[in-house]
């Protein structure tokens, strides 16, 4: 059953107001103060809603792994994996690309240190940039492939586009590195009420299609 909002009182407005975020943009953890938006929740995920975005899930066997953004003869890959409480994983997951990959070189993004070059795939290569995210027990590894990894006018929708991800990363334990667990959207709970303002149950919401 889906459950109408209540309207919100002074003291929760200024409640509200007082929990603004803390930073400019994300990726968000779901713990903290971020902005509301019109998201698809996929669990370890909330992804922006943008109509111009064909969203897959990438799947192995049964299990949901990452996402794959897909726009303008670009991609965006995103796999959210958790972290140790006391330490970030980017720097480690860095080494490792860079011992795999002696065509990526290291360069200052938006979110940091990034890697850039190009990726092979069954013999071929594409322009790809690593951008690695630290969180609170999470890491995000996103990597951009095709004409956005050489562009910035191209890649920019991808940026803010991952500035306003919401990670989910739980409080069950998890293994180092191990996938944050993700599903379709209309596999969540009927209990569990979607991100956003005025969400409507009726209005048919991002079709998902899977890859294996």
């Amino acid at each position: 059953m889906f459950r109408r909002r209540r309207r919100e009182q002074p003291d929760q407005l200024a409640e509200r107001e007082a929990a603004a975020p803390t930073r400019d943009s994300g990726p968000w953890d779901a713990d903290e103060p971020h902005p509301e938006a019109d998201r698809i929740d996929l669990g370890g995920l909330r992804l922006p809603h943008n109509p111009d975005f064909d969203v897959r899930l990438a799947s192995v066997g049964d299990q949901h792994v990452g996402v794959v953004v897909l726009y303008d003869e670009s991609s965006l890959q995103l796999q959210a994996l958790a972290a140790p409480r006391s330490s970030g994983l980017w720097d480690e997951v860095k080494t490792k690309i860079l011992a795999q990959a002696d065509h990526l070189h290291q360069q200052d993004g938006p979110f940091g240190t990034e890697l850039s070059g190009e990726m092979r795939v069954d013999g071929d290569s594409r322009p790809a940039r690593y951008v690695g995210i630290d969180g609170p027990r999470w890491f995000l590894l996103a990597v951009i492939s095709g004409k956005a990894a050489v562009d910035d006018a191209t890649a920019e929708p991808y940026i803010d586009f991952i500035k306003d991800v919401v990670v989910v990363r739980g409080d069950e334990p998890m293994a180092r590195e191990e996938a944050i667990p993700l599903r379709r959207p209309n596999e969540q709970s009927s209990a569990e009420t979607p991100e956003g303002p005025g969400f409507n149950p009726f209005k048919r919401g991002p079709e998902i299609s899977e890859i294996r």
